[in-house]
């Protein structure tokens, strides 16, 4: 089987595991429970954000909910004590044909990264509970800049460690902000189909119904 591009940069949530529909659930009880009045759209707003984006989301929250005008990090901290009591279930969240997909690459001699706008941690979290620890490399943090998607910092950082020119890549992509980035960086951007938060995902090159698809571009 051949395949057109020399490397694959995957996107993490939404992409390799659903948790971007776990985190708009979520974020509904976290504001009825801490009395922060997060709308529908700020929800949807959120869907595929850098997490700078997301602290700064946080900050309005926390002030719009009675706790004063926090920084960054500390609405972050609100936010994570309260997380911690809700165990997240990455290895069921992880969408089908991920693993399979990966190692088909592999086989076919392409390079597969990850560049995704969650922390490190967080990003490093999600690959030992999904059993992908080692299938990636390089992985990059949105966290590394300033800004991450849609800025296309991320993914030209991505281009820069693998060595390749843009147009020897794909990335794939679900939300919006990551399309935008990818798109922006010169890379056939291919989306996985995404269709419960009502934004478009028309700045793809290619929409595919499920991760195995990938293969068959």
């Amino acid at each position: 089987m051949s395949f057109p591009f020399k490397a694959v940069i995957f996107d993490m949530d939404g992409v390799i595991v659903d948790t971007e529909k776990f985190y708009f659930d979520e974020l509904a009880v976290m504001s009825d429970e801490l009395g922060l009045g997060i709308t529908l759209e700020e929800r949807k707003a959120q869907v595929g954000m850098s997490h700078q984006a997301f602290q700064r989301s946080l900050v309005k929250w926390m002030e719009r909910g009675g706790r004063g005008r926090m920084s960054g990090d500390e609405a972050e901290a609100v936010y994570n004590e309260w997380a911690k009591g809700r165990p997240r279930p990455y290895a069921q969240l992880l969408n089908p044909g991920i693993v399979e997909t990966v190692d088909a690459l592999h086989n076919m001699g392409t390079r597969v990264a990850l560049a995704s706008s969650s922390p490190m941690a967080n990003i490093l979290d999600v690959l030992h509970a999904c059993g992908l620890s080692g299938k990636f490399e390089p992985i990059v943090s949105g966290e590394q800049f300033h800004e991450s998607k849609p800025d296309p910092e991320i993914y030209l950082h991505t281009l820069d460690l693998l060595g390749l020119p843009a147009e020897e890549c794909c990335c794939i992509e679900d939300s919006v902000y990551g399309i935008a980035a990818g798109r922006a960086a010169g890379l056939t951007v291919i989306a996985k189909r995404e269709e419960r938060f009502g934004f478009s995902q028309e700045g793809a090159d290619r929409i595919i119904d499920a991760i195995p698809d990938l293969l068959r571009v």
